[in-house]
């Protein structure tokens, strides 16, 4: 099952390499005939989404390895560590949008009239992003994939971007030449912003931060139905890339043999690991109870 969903999440992302050459040849050549700057960063932002879903299946192929030698907990976190990289992509394309835009306002008598042809290629790109959004933000949260949920919110970054576009195209078609720029510059905040997001995210994943409340409360829940002779002393979860890492004390009665003890622990740690597809390992301490 984890290679089935492993080869999903790759051919999600070279469907996505596939749709944003498309979309990057279309929106440049319109762009440039149109006279729109705006729309030729656009284009270039769905360009830095192929470099950025190369970097989504890098990851996806690391995090997938085997435990070994020197990794005896796996490589989940790698997933994190390119997700970082795709953050550090996306600011950067932000970045060269947003000086494209400020340079074109200094130089703002050299701005053509952008022709209408622009508003087709925009237009198509908001439809087919959002529609890859919704797509892949549906497998990322079947994989629990965080390199996958940056690719697909750079989707809905690269939509917006796009009704960016296509508002410019028509404020400076009509007489406003300075709202074509402009755009470039709000585009520029919207990938930024999306890829500090991004990097907050991974970040998260690689410091043993908690997992999500509700999830933790489903697994105390199920560990204090599984048998009634327990008492949940402490439970402490970590991210561990895409995998949860748990830690459980639990207290039993002082005088219960040492036999049934461990087969109380051991029961709980494989119905645990069963039940919860994301919890990799589950760590348990028995205690005795001090009543």
């Amino acid at each position: 099952m984890k290679k089935l969903w492993e080869n999903i999440g790759i051919k999600t992302s070279l469907i996505t390499i596939l749709i944003n050459l498309g979309l990057f040849i279309i929106k440049f050549i319109l762009g440039i005939f149109g006279h729109s700057k705006a729309l030729i960063s656009d284009a270039i932002h769905s360009l830095s989404d192929v470099f950025t879903t190369i970097i989504v299946i890098f990851g996806f192929i690391m995090a997938s390895k085997d435990a070994d030698d020197n990794h005896p907990y796996g490589h989940e976190r790698m997933e994190s560590a390119f997700a970082v990289v795709l953050a550090f992509i996306l600011f950067l394309t932000g970045l060269y949008i947003g000086l494209e835009g400020i340079r074109a306002l200094i130089h703002s008598n050299e701005i053509i009239k952008p022709s209408l042809i622009g508003i087709g290629g925009a237009i198509i790109s908001i439809l087919v992003k959002e529609i890859m959004f919704q797509y892949t933000i549906r497998i990322a949260k079947k994989l629990n994939s965080q390199a996958l949920k940056s690719d697909a919110w750079h989707h809905r970054s690269d939509a917006l971007s796009s009704i960016g576009s296509f508002i410019g195209i028509i404020g400076a078609h009509f007489g406003l030449k300075i709202l074509d720029p402009l755009v470039c510059l709000i585009i520029c905040v919207l990938i930024i912003k999306t890829a500090i997001e991004i990097f907050m995210s991974a970040i998260s994943g690689m410091l043993d931060t908690a997992c999500n409340p509700e999830v933790e409360d489903a697994i105390l829940k199920a560990i204090i139905r599984s048998n009634k002779d327990i008492q949940v002393i402490d439970l402490k979860t970590r991210m561990f890339g895409s995998k949860i890492y748990v830690d459980l004390i639990i207290a039993m009665d002082g005088n219960t043999p040492l036999k049934k003890v461990d087969k109380v622990r051991v029961k709980l740690h494989n119905k645990i690991e069963k039940n919860f597809e994301l919890v990799k390992h589950i760590n348990i301490k028995v205690i005795p109870n001090k009543k």
